[in-house]
């Protein structure tokens, strides 16, 4: 098989359809070769390059208007390794394929964000996560990684292998080069039992810390103008699995979580003013359920109806406290906010600009519905994380630069320096690596 280019300018748009980009060209690699071919080819044209996966990025992260690399050809397993317990992939492969395959072979990830759209080098690239008392965010299973750099050299990278590398482009944010293949830390599968249930406001938030303590993965959704949240918490389960039932599920993941919701949305955009009566009421609609599956069927949801969305890391001591000066902001505010807020944790890990690296971590995620304006909401909530240190979502709206991530951050040095090391012609760089990393 070999790779696809399309020239002339087509427009790029990013899922949310908050970003497009107009690229000179478009390259499907359909090998590593191919891939290494397309870097050296942008670069003897002066043209800039980016890889994009599937879009769901809310920054312009992945946008150019010189070479914009799709590995839609770059996809599937390369190779399971049993006594390493591996496996590795290649770079465009999307996460709800290399779950899937997984579970066939009896095996799985630790731990995965709520969403399997992406592909593994766009979602490990923005540091996705899911929610975690120990296990962390996906880039943190990263037990290896091929880098193509400016020259169009391939580097394998991992902890005994360039290790400097490994240690920043886990989570590279595309300008240290172009993966190709990942290869992640896998174990056998296993069932996890979920338990939701809705909990007044000021009781999670009272108990968070236990909340926190006493589950593998815990998370809770808030939603504004009530005093309602619905919580998650996910263990690990001896058996038998007990699926939803496909009524049941049916009617609280698709009816509910999509299909009501998109008309509620739309509702409350054309009249904000609506907003509270309906945040009332669906928070009433949930009910609590149990059920018992393997891990991506417990971890991951469809998310159909489209959104914007902002999310900060905060230190996990200081969630809490944010999350109620952001209801109280909201309440005093004559804001109307459709979407639930979002909390979850992770473990600190040691990957250079992770979101969790060298802290404990909780994240508070905010979304309003594609096309309501969200600037106002968004910069109040951004003031409230910034005040406590937060550092946003590299895959998410926020209005950070590289001199405040070299506050967040005590490595942002060393990523900036290893950059400047291996693209020191910035052949990977866009308006929002300048911005968030500096020239």
């Amino acid at each position: 098989m070999s790779g696809i280019t399309r020239t002339g300018r087509s427009t790029w748009r990013n899922w949310a359809g908050n970003v497009t980009a107009r690229p000179v060209r478009e390259v499907s690699p359909a090998s590593t070769r191919e891939l290494a071919d397309a870097v050296r080819q942008a670069a003897e044209d002066g043209l800039r390059v980016k890889a994009v996966g599937t879009g769901h990025s809310f920054t312009a992260a992945a946008a150019t208007d010189g070479v914009l690399i799709r590995p839609d050809l770059l996809t599937g397993i390369r190779e399971i390794d049993r006594t390493a317990m591996t496996v590795t992939v290649e770079a465009g492969t999307p996460l709800k394929r290399l779950n899937a395959a997984l579970a066939r072979e009896g095996l799985s990830l630790t731990n995965m964000g709520d969403i399997m759209d992406q592909t593994v080098a766009g979602a490990t690239s923005t540091g996705t996560h899911g929610t975690g008392r120990e296990s962390a965010s996906i880039a943190a299973q990263i037990k290896a990684l091929e880098l193509v750099t400016a020259d169009g050299s391939l580097l394998t990278c991992s902890e005994k292998e360039n290790p400097e590398i490994f240690a920043a482009a886990r989570i590279g944010l595309g300008a240290l080069g172009v993966i190709a293949a990942i290869t992640f830390a896998v174990e056998p599968v296993f069932l996890l039992t979920a338990r939701e249930e809705p909990m007044a406001f000021d009781r999670v938030t009272a108990e968070f810390d236990a909340l926190f303590a006493e589950n593998e993965h815990f998370e809770f959704y808030w939603f504004p103008h009530t005093g309602n949240c619905n919580t998650k918490r996910n263990n690990r389960s001896a058996g038998p699995a007990a699926p939803p039932g496909q009524i049941s599920g049916w009617i609280e993941d698709e009816l509910l979580s999509n299909g009501v919701f998109q008309l509620a949305c739309s509702l409350g955009r054309a009249v904000p003013v609506t907003i509270p009566a309906i945040a009332k009421i669906s928070s009433r609609a949930l009910s609590a359920r149990t059920y018992t599956d393997i891990p991506y069927k417990v971890f991951t949801s469809p998310r159909r109806v489209r959104f914007v969305e902002m999310e900060y890391a905060l230190p996990r001591e200081a969630a809490v406290g944010a999350l109620r000066e952001v209801k109280a902001m909201i309440e005093r505010s004559p804001l109307r906010v459709s979407f639930p807020v979002e909390v979850r944790t992770a473990p600190a890990d040691d990957i250079a600009l992770s979101t969790a690296s060298g802290r404990e971590t909780a994240y508070i995620a905010v979304h309003l519905y594609r096309g309501t304006p969200y600037q106002s909401y968004f910069t109040a909530v951004e003031r409230i994380m910034t005040s406590y240190g937060g550092r946003p979502h590299w895959g998410k709206v926020h209005t950070r630069d590289a001199e405040y991530f070299a506050g967040v951050y005590p490595r942002f040095g060393e990523f900036t320096a290893l950059r400047d090391r291996l693209d020191p012609e910035r052949l990977f760089g866009n308006d929002y690596l300048r911005r968030v990393l500096g020239d």
